[in-house]
């Protein structure tokens, strides 16, 4: 592959997307390159990143409202809302531990990947959530713009969600508009230790329904939690409970937790410095960043029926796993093969979900279906949509042959 192609302006891309749209020739999108390779492999001719689109174009806190070029590294979005008192709510994730990357996240590789945390399964959603306007190329050199820069413009709403976890696949961004929120003024974490999986999520199904308003809700078994932060949960198993908001509703809320789960086991709380560290480890995956060998699944499924999942799998695969979004999320990690369609098969014997195949060596993923495959309806309005904005074809060719729909 030629060298990579790092348009200036908009302008700029839309000469080369054009170009290579005339040719008959192939572009691999990417933005900072911290996801490289995610999914299937994109053979392409050459390399278009969205690295030197970069800068704030617009940002009033006042209005809770930022648009910036696609390009826009994470670390300069989130220092201009630090120094007014706001975030991210969606928390994404750093990909470049266990992905082995060494790029700078941008802003606009959230958005394609609709990457989101911990809190996603709260009242904060997803990326595509906050997402209120998106300008991008598609794959014919055409500029589309979609949405507005106010909360309250809802132009072109299904198009701007359509962009969110498209994965290049159906334009080039070139900017996107986000709402943030107030960042939260304190945090703690209450610790539930020695659970089993399946006790662990009867409980986190219960504490939900408690007027606490949790924030971040994981599960982790010994295997994995003797490799967060150096020893900082203790015992056989931890189940953790994140509370944000203002000091005084923290520790009313912490206090109320503390004693509702006394009757489980034994409980502990994690301070504010504890718990960031804690949390940004769950939403990076920070047990699987060492060995990037092993093939590694992210599976959406109802919570109920995480824990009995898991249990199936293991009698298939040797696997490692933990818990997000009250189970409702499971990260497992897997030796050897895939295990690909024992996998999706106990996903449907256990009520559906997603399964979405991170990382794994290239002979792998070359064979594997690394995102879920669609109903043949769902493909096919899929693939007339990629026909309408690609019709050659020409952007991340391959990348998302099976889909999944994000979760």
């Amino acid at each position: 592959m030629h060298d990579v192609l790092k348009p200036e302006t908009e302008a700029d891309a839309v000469e080369i997307v054009r170009q290579f749209y005339q040719e008959g020739k192939s572009l691999e999108i990417s933005g900072g390159n911290t996801r490289p390779d995610f999914g299937q492999p994109v053979k392409a001719d050459q390399k278009l990143s969205s690295r030197s689109l970069s800068g704030i174009v617009s940002y009033n806190p006042s209005e809770m409202v930022m648009t910036a070029k696609a390009g826009t590294p994470l670390a300069e979005i989130d220092l201009a809302l630090s120094e007014n008192g706001q975030y991210l709510a969606f928390e994404p994730m750093d990909h470049r531990g266990i992905m082995g990357s060494y790029g700078d996240p941008t802003i606009g590789g959230v958005f394609a990947a609709n990457v989101s945390g911990p809190r996603r399964f709260s009242l904060a959603g997803a990326a595509r959530d906050h997402l209120l306007g998106v300008r991008f190329i598609n794959g014919k050199g055409e500029i589309v713009r979609s949405g507005g820069r106010v909360m309250k413009n809802v132009t072109g709403l299904d198009l701007v969600k359509l962009m969110a976890g498209s994965y290049g696949t159906l334009g080039f961004m070139s900017e996107v508009t986000f709402k943030v929120l107030p960042a939260p003024k304190a945090a703690a974490t209450v610790v539930l230790s020695d659970l089993s999986d399946e006790d662990a999520v009867k409980v986190m199904a219960a504490v939900m329904a408690l007027p606490v308003e949790v924030s971040g809700a994981a599960h982790m078994p010994y295997s994995v939690i003797h490799r967060m932060l150096d020893g900082l949960l203790e015992g056989g198993a931890a189940t953790c409970f994140r509370l944000e908001g203002l000091s005084e509703s923290v520790a009313v809320r912490r206090d109320k937790l503390r004693d509702f789960l006394s009757e489980f086991g034994s409980v502990s709380v994690l301070a504010e410095d504890e718990t960031r560290a804690l949390w940004q480890a769950i939403r990076d995956v920070s047990p699987y960043s060492e060995n990037h060998q092993t093939c590694l699944w992210r599976v959406s499924i109802a919570p109920s029926a995480g824990a009995a999942l898991l249990s199936d799998m293991r009698l298939v695969a040797a696997v490692d796993a933990f818990y997000d979004w009250q189970g409702g999320l499971i990260w497992m990690a897997l030796e050897g093969d895939a295990e690909a369609d024992a996998l999706r098969r106990l996903i449907r014997k256990h009520g559906g979900g997603h399964a979405t195949l991170l990382r794994a060596p290239e002979t792998v993923r070359s064979v594997t279906a690394c995102f879920e495959p669609q109903p043949s309806p769902v493909a096919a309005l899929s693939n007339r949509i990629k026909a309408t904005f690609d019709p050659k074809g020409i952007l991340n060719p391959g990348k998302m042959d099976k889909q999944e729909t994000a979760a």
